[in-house]
């Protein structure tokens, strides 16, 4: 520690010596430190890795230590020269076995390709045919692949030809639609070859596939054929793949309406054997009662039978829609078809329904019953053309046929009515109230108009049959009301008519489309009580004493002079019928003719006592202004006529 602490004072004061010693360029020592002194250990790199290095093994700094540092340092790099020369030998040891190996590995190389180059010389002609039979192998191929791919396009598979020419009567699957379909588009692709160089194997082709569409036909007609036959059933089912063995007749015309016929043959039967059995045995168990037991009332029996036909025509279009519903998608015409086809399914009902209505109209139940069964044939009619459709089918030509019997059965019996009452005329009787016959007839009407009116026929069609129902009635109630009332009296035919025609208009008023009829019927009602108007007019001005003095006001002319030098228009006459007048002021109601009295209604009568008095007020006007005029020389005139027409209306009124 003494000889450390000597050493670093020595260099301590060398260096402080230096520092206060001038600079001498010249001096190596000088430049050493300087250089020392200058040195930036940061950035030297190599100093940095030799003190780090000697850092592992320079672990005490002493004196001894520093003065050794460089055996050290020597000692260490020969041990290290000598570690690495160990290592390098053996290392030359490893290369020089390599470098055997890899001479060995050239001399078999050497060897190898010698003699795969005798081989080569030896097998040059089997590779030559062997490339060659590789390339033909590669063309073959192509052409299986391409006429594998011919046969699966143009041809069928073995399954799909066993099951297009199954056993006859062989059950029809989804599979034979399949390979029918397959048929067809090979049918249809084979025209892609006619337009090539292979026009030979496309038509062969095309043959070959028409020959086998035939007879895939030919079996499905066939087997839908004996299916449509056994639809034997009430409620038959469809079974889709039936409906699809129709879609697939389609393409054959002539067999797609064979089909159809023999459905509708079958179906027809059926029809026909229900309805008969409805007839006769009713429902199973007897529930509903068969309808032959209603026969005794034609309205339920005839109503019975046609809505059991209706139910069985709404029946057998469903039945049939399931038959083509996969027709119907892609289809035209099929409308007009499945009409045809139910129009001949109902035709079998057709004969028998004909004689059972013929039967019930001709047995002459009444104008009543045959105009309810004429407007129910034609409910019917409408009913069941929305499901047959417009086409023309027996069964709407049966019911049609039968609507037009039973309308102009209907009408016959009007007329034959009409003419019963026109031989007979049925005198007024005493109370001028309408006839027997009238009322009955009117009853007649009343019942024809409520069943009119609660028929569900179509409103144009019921409003036509209206106009004619009140034509064939009222026409002939008309001429009958005026034959009976020609010998009467004008009041008494008068009021005769008004009671008559005012039973008419009440009796249309109940009901629709009689507008027309009910004005009419006014019109007429209106001409006649302008007659009682005058009548009762003319029976008060006679009663209370005006009527003279009136007709002579009337037909005065001043070229006559006064009025007061006229016969009975002086003034003790004059003052004698006033006098008369002031009594039937006191009490006009009592002054009324006997006729008046009959009307039916009390507003007719009220009219006619109101508008009469109306007329009487007028004429009292026109005697009181003549009376009053200087003009007929009167004395004192407001004596003779006390009360101005203004009064004698308030009286009135």
């Amino acid at each position: 520690m003494s000889e450390n602490k000597v050493e670093m004072s020595t260099e301590t004061a060398l260096i402080q010596n230096s520092g206060n010693v001038p600079c001498q360029q010249n001096n190596p020592l000088s430049r050493k430190l300087n250089k020392i002194l200058e040195t930036r250990l940061d950035n030297d790199k190599e100093m940095l890795e030799a003190l780090k290095a000697l850092s592992v093994f320079f672990t005490e700094n002493s004196l001894r230590t520093r003065r050794n540092l460089r055996g050290d340092i020597e000692r260490r790099s020969l041990n290290i020269n000598e570690e690495f020369a160990r290592i390098f030998k053996d290392v030359k040891e490893e290369l020089e076995s390599v470098h055997e190996d890899v001479q060995a590995m050239s001399t078999c190389c050497e060897e190898m390709t010698s003699r795969l180059k005798a081989a080569k010389d030896q097998t040059q002609d089997l590779i030559v045919k062997t490339n060659k039979l590789q390339g033909e192998n590669h063309r073959l191929e192509v052409r299986s692949q391409v006429a594998q791919a011919f046969l699966s396009k143009f041809q069928l598979s073995s399954e799909e030809m066993d099951t297009l020419r199954g056993v006859r009567d062989a059950p029809i699957t989804e599979d034979f639609f399949k390979a029918l379909s397959r048929v067809k588009n090979i049918h249809e692709d084979v025209r892609i070859l006619l337009r090539t160089n292979q026009q030979t194997a496309g038509l062969d082709i095309m043959e070959q596939m028409a020959v086998l569409q035939e007879t895939s036909y030919e079996q499905l007609y066939r087997w839908t054929q004996n299916e449509c036959r056994g639809l034997t059933q009430e409620s038959c089912d469809i079974s889709p793949v039936l409906s699809q063995a129709m879609e697939a007749l389609q393409d054959r015309p002539v067999l797609y309406k064979y089909t159809l016929d023999e459905f509708g043959t079958a179906r027809r039967c059926v029809v026909v054997r229900g309805f008969i059995d409805a007839l006769t045995r009713g429902g199973p168990g007897g529930t509903p009662r068969p309808i032959e037991m209603h026969s005794h009332d034609p309205m339920r029996y005839v109503g019975d039978m046609l809505a059991w036909l209706h139910q069985a025509t709404a029946s057998e279009k469903e039945h049939l829609e399931a038959l083509l519903k996969q027709v119907t998608a892609r289809a035209p015409g099929v409308d007009e078809t499945m009409q045809e086809v139910v129009g001949h399914i109902t035709e079998g009902v057709c004969r028998p329904l004909k004689v059972r209505l013929e039967q019930g109209i001709l047995s002459e139940p009444g104008s009543v019953l045959l105009y309810k069964l004429s407007n129910l044939l034609k409910f019917y009619h409408h009913t069941i053309s929305c499901i047959v459709g417009t086409s023309v089918a027996s069964l709407l030509m049966t019911i049609e046929e039968m609507h037009i019997l039973s309308k102009k059965m209907f009408f016959n019996s009007l007329s034959l009515h009409a003419s019963r009452l026109m031989d007979k005329v049925e005198l007024p009787p005493p109370d001028l109230g309408p006839t027997s016959s009238l009322t009955q007839t009117l009853a007649l009407l009343r019942e024809v108009l409520a069943s009119h009116d609660s028929s569900v026929v179509p409103l144009d069609a019921r409003q036509a049959d209206f106009a004619q129902v009140l034509s064939c009635i009222l026409d002939p109630l008309l001429q009958l009301c005026t034959v009976s009332a020609s010998n009467l009296g004008t009041a008494d035919m008068a009021t005769y008519m008004v009671n008559s025609l005012y039973v008419m208009k009440t009796t249309l008023a109940l009901f629709e489309f009689t507008d027309k009829r009910l004005e009419m019927l006014e019109f007429q009602i209106e001409a006649h009580l302008d007659t009682l108007i005058n009548e009762q007019a003319s029976f008060v001005l006679t009663r209370a004493g005006l009527s003279y003095i009136y007709s002579c006001v009337q037909q005065h002319s001043p070229e006559q002079g006064p009025l007061s030098n006229l016969p009975s228009m002086d003034s003790s006459s004059l003052k004698a019928s006033m006098t008369q007048f002031d009594r039937y002021l006191s009490s006009p109601d009592t002054m009324v003719m006997s006729q008046l009295n009959f009307l039916l209604s009390a507003a007719i009568k009220d009219q006619i006592f109101n508008q009469s008095t109306e007329l009487v007020c007028r004429a009292y006007g026109e005697v009181y202004t003549a009376v009053t005029s200087p003009a007929n020389s009167y004395k004192d005139p407001d004596n003779l006529v006390p009360r101005s027409p203004q009064q004698v209306q308030a009286l009135l009124s």
